[in-house]
């Protein structure tokens, strides 16, 4: 049976503007929907599911879509991308239309690469829009600030830093070519200075990125489970220990956990035996679009502050 709430998002879809999430069944606020997301990449739309789905439904799915494309834009392709995933593989395929190559979108006036039709990961994550916004708006409220962009993938917080008037951001990513992506979406963006581009295993050596320092801004957005590279029952709690030595006093880290496995209190604990020297703030919102039935086992993004007497870096 096709769940009825995504239908009911799709019958009201407007014209996308913007990369953004418009059904988020994964929030546990639709029953019947926890497998189901919606996505805008403009101009590709991006239905995913996380459990398997007969063709029936999605066919239904898709027909649905046809018939709210020819009212909300008359004569042009609908661009449709179906995903389905699982913890260990993600398979992905165009349902109709196509997707352009390159393909970029727009998020609050920056510009990213995307890529749709290979892999878990396409390249932006939507529910971060409104930590790039709160970076940026860092960055103008601090001209020159200096920036420290851990498990950066494509460099998103990079550029919205740098658009914001930061100085300087190093960018570290073990993965060479999601980094490529990022000095891309730098070049997209006219951001032809300040961003260097680091390709190293953290947890390998930490000098590197230490002879850089201190930072005024330290982001740490890591994946909550990536065999081989980081579990965040493990390793979080070594980032934590080796924050405090690469701020600034009074400088600041956004700590980022997006695993439905770990409270927002579970994190905060973290910080206080591991980071001492840090105090959590506040906690950032997430977008409206992904609204959680569990907020507190939804995206955290918490923005913690080196306090005043925390040893020298």
């Amino acid at each position: 049976m096709t769940a009825s709430a995504l239908l009911d998002a799709i019958a009201q879809l407007p014209p996308p503007t913007g990369a953004q999430r418009h059904f988020h069944g994964r929030g546990g606020r639709f029953p019947g929907c926890e497998h189901w997301t919606l996505d805008a990449y403009p101009p590709v739309w991006l239905l995913t599911s996380y459990q398997p789905v007969e063709d029936d439904e999605l066919a239904a799915l898709q027909a649905a879509f046809a018939r709210r494309w020819a009212e909300v834009a008359p004569g042009q392709p609908l661009n449709l991308v179906f995903q389905q995933r699982d913890e260990v593989r993600a398979q992905t395929r165009l349902l109709c239309g196509s997707v352009p190559e390159p393909h970029t979108v727009e998020e609050h006036g920056a510009r990213y690469k995307v890529h749709l039709l290979r892999g878990f990961n396409h390249g932006l994550f939507l529910d971060m829009a409104e930590g790039r916004r709160w970076v940026r708006a860092q960055a103008e409220a601090q001209p020159g600030l200096a920036v420290l962009n851990l498990f950066a993938y494509t460099c998103a917080f990079s550029v919205a830093a740098l658009r914001g008037g930061a100085g300087r951001v190093v960018n570290v990513d073990m993965a060479a070519g999601a980094l490529g992506i990022g000095k891309a979406n730098h070049a997209l963006n006219g951001l032809g200075a300040g961003a260097s581009f680091l390709p190293h295993d953290l947890f390998s050596s930490w000098g590197k990125v230490g002879r850089s320092g201190p930072y005024d801004l330290v982001i740490a957005d890591p994946p909550s489970y990536q065999k081989g590279s980081f579990v965040a029952e493990k390793d979080y709690p070594r980032l934590l220990r080796r924050l405090p030595d690469l701020l600034v006093p009074g400088g600041r880290a956004l700590l980022c956990l997006n695993s439905p496995k770990r409270t927002e209190a579970e994190l905060r604990a973290w910080v206080a035996e591991h980071a001492p020297a840090l105090r959590v703030t506040e906690r950032l919102p997430n977008p409206p679009a992904f609204a959680d039935a569990d907020e507190t086992r939804s995206l955290k993004v918490l923005v913690a502050q080196r306090v005043d007497g925390a040893p020298a870096g």
